[in-house]
C-alpha cells in the first residue's frame, strides 16, 4: 500500500465549497462527495483536521461593510462555520468515518470545545476533526484560524481546496491566458498580493515553515493524489526550490 507523504494535514475549505451550483446554502450532494474524498484519504492513514468557512451562510466582513457592527457580524460568521461543520460531520459519520467537531466558542450540546491536547488525541485515534468557530475572536478570518490550528496540531501542510487548479497570476475565470504557478515563496504571495490566504495566515505559515498547497477540490481523486505526492496544484513554501 502506498503511504501518504503528508502524515497529518489541515484541510481548509471555504463555505462556498459546500454550495454547489444550486444556490443553496449547503448542497447535500457536494457535501457527500467531499465526505467520500476525505474517507479515502483517511483510509490511506493520513490524519485530517478541517477548517470550514461560513461564507455560504453569512459573511461577517461584507455585513460590516453594509453597516452592521463588525464584532456582531463576525460572531454571526463564526456561528455559520459551526452549521457547516455539523453538516460535514453528519455526512462523514454516514460513511462510517469517526469525526469530532471542536469549536473555539463553547457550545457543548453541539460540539467539544477546542483543547489542543484533546484534538491531537482524536487525530492519533484516527478521527477526523472539524475545527469550527474560527479563532473565537472577531477580526480574524478562517484563513488565520486554519493557519493557527495547523500549527497547533503539528500539521505537515495546509491543503486549501478551491474551485480552480491552483494559484494563477490573474483570475483564470476572467483571463483565459492566466498562468498557473507550480510553486511560490511566501514572500511572492505577499508581494504580488496573490489570493492564497490572507496576509496574517501567510505570515504565520512563513514563520512556522508550514507549506500551503492550493488545489482544485472539484476534480475527482485530486485530494488523494495530492496526499500521495503527485504534483497537484500550487505549493507555497520557504523558497522556490524547496
Amino acid at each position: 500500500m502506498v503511504k501518504p507523504i503528508y502524515h497529518r494535514i489541515l484541510l481548509k475549505l471555504s463555505g462556498e465549497a459546500l454550495m454547489g451550483t444550486k444556490g443553496l446554502g449547503i448542497d447535500p450532494q457536494i457535501v457527500s462527495e467531499i465526505a467520500l474524498q476525505l474517507k479515502e484519504v483517511r483510509e490511506l492513514g493520513a490524519e485530517i483536521g478541517i477548517v470550514i468557512g461560513g461564507g455560504n451562510i453569512f459573511r461577517g466582513l461584507s455585513a460590516s461593510a453594509r453597516g452592521m457592527d463588525r464584532v456582531s457580524a463576525d460572531y454571526m460568521g463564526m456561528l455559520a462555520t459551526v452549521i457547516n461543520a455539523l453538516a460535514l460531520e453528519d455526512y462523514l459519520e454516514r460513511n462510517e468515518v469517526s469525526t469530532r467537531v471542536m469549536t473555539a466558542i463553547k457550545m457543548e450540546q453541539l460540539a467539544e470545545p477546542f483543547v489542543r491536547r484533546k484534538a491531537i488525541q482524536h487525530l492519533k485515534k484516527g478521527r477526523i476533526i472539524i475545527f469550527a468557530g474560527g479563532t473565537g475572536n472577531p477580526y480574524f478570518t478562517t484563513d488565520t484560524a486554519a493557519a493557527l490550528r495547523a500549527i497547533e496540531i503539528g500539521a505537515d501542510a495546509i491543503i486549501k481546496g478551491t474551485k480552480v487548479d491552483g494559484v494563477y497570476d490573474s483570475d483564470p475565470e476572467k483571463n483565459p491566458k492566466a498562468q498557473l504557478y507550480q510553486q511560490l515563496s511566501y514572500l511572492d504571495v505577499v508581494k504580488k498580493r496573490l489570493k492564497v490566504m490572507d496576509s496574517t495566515a501567510v505570515t504565520l505559515c512563513m514563520e512556522n515553515h508550514l507549506p500551503i498547497i492550493v488545489f482544485n477540490l472539484k476534480v475527482k481523486n485530486n485530494l488523494k493524489k495530492l496526499i500521495l505526492g503527485e504534483p497537484i496544484g500550487t505549493k507555497v513554501c520557504e523558497v522556490k526550490n524547496d
